[in-house]
């Protein structure tokens, strides 16, 4: 990353951070499951309208920086490796969509 492209994300990183926060309590409990996608599209979508692709290159590291968080805590109260818990996760989409 050059220091221009740097200065840029930096300089939404906070507005991001905030919009994953809400993105996050929106989602999380959400029924039915399938309603996961739609508010995490409208977010994307509005985070690309008012910040381009530097707001969802952020968006994105945002929402990894999360969930790397998430499963190194989830796994460290089971017991288990961060790549078991990932298995879990993934095999759980498997049965959710045995299609891919």
């Amino acid at each position: 990353m050059d220091e221009e492209e740097d200065r840029r994300l930096r300089a939404i990183a906070p507005e991001i951070s905030h919009t994953t926060i809400g993105l996050m309590r929106t989602i999380v409990g959400l029924e039915p499951a399938e309603r996961v996608p739609e508010e995490a599209l409208k977010v994307a979508d509005r985070v690309l309208a008012e910040h381009g692709t530097d707001g969802l290159r952020v968006l994105v590291m945002s929402v990894s920086g999360w969930m790397a968080v998430g499963i190194e805590n989830v796994a460290h109260l089971k017991g288990q490796s961060n790549e078991a818990i990932i298995d879990d996760i993934e095999l759980t989409c498997l049965e959710a969509n045995p299609e891919g």
